[in-house]
């Protein structure tokens, strides 16, 4: 035993009143071999273990959703732009062999991904940046906020290409915005249908 036990007397073996303090009948949940305690005796209910301020809603709002959608969007992008890159780069470098080969795939496959991931992750950037804008601007989050959101990143994303491409951005934004709500608000619409 070392000098700091010995000093402090902390050899547990040698002292069974501290060993008998464990709770002889089995409780339902785990006992705490820190505090040597039952932590189900401080814990009234089994549900939610999360903190909620005063006030504060129990769904998490836009601002909190977009960061895991631009996160989502650049992953996806890159996995897509990898994808297309490895099948790329197969075609291109058919009469190549060995260590050129494997080095012009991971080009293809680095470039594509990177290009890929930048884009979809500004327009989700752009799409979230919208929807956060127009959900504090009026107080509330519906569909009219995400179709409009959807449309305006379309609008913005392709205005630089011209006011063709601009328009026929902002109808393919507002066209995937529909979409997305047609599918999430299928209860609203059944509801909405069944009253006429």
């Amino acid at each position: 035993m070392s000098r700091l036990y010995k000093k402090y007397n902390l050899d547990l073996r040698h002292q069974p009143e501290i060993r008998q303090a464990t709770p002889t009948v089995q409780a339902p949940s785990l006992v705490s071999p820190y505090l040597n305690f039952d932590p189900a005796y401080i814990t009234s209910d089994t549900g939610s273990e999360f903190i909620f301020p005063e006030g504060a809603s129990r769904q998490r709002g836009r601002f909190e959703l977009a960061f895991s959608q631009i996160g989502g969007c650049v992953f996806a992008g890159a996995a897509f732009g990898g994808v297309n890159g490895l099948y790329s780069g197969f075609l291109e470098t058919k009469e190549l062999t060995g260590a050129a080969k494997r080095t012009q795939l991971l080009n293809f496959i680095t470039k594509k991904g990177a290009v890929s991931a930048q884009s979809l992750g500004v327009i989700a950037l752009m799409y979230s940046a919208f929807g956060v804008i127009l959900s504090l601007s009026r107080g509330t989050e519906d569909e009219l906020n995400t179709m409009t959101a959807g449309t305006c990143t379309g609008l913005l994303y392709k205005s630089s290409a011209g006011w063709k491409k601009c328009v026929r951005g902002g109808l393919v934004g507002f066209s995937l915005a529909a979409v997305y709500c047609i599918y999430t608000s299928q209860d609203r619409l059944k509801a909405i249908l069944s009253k006429d």
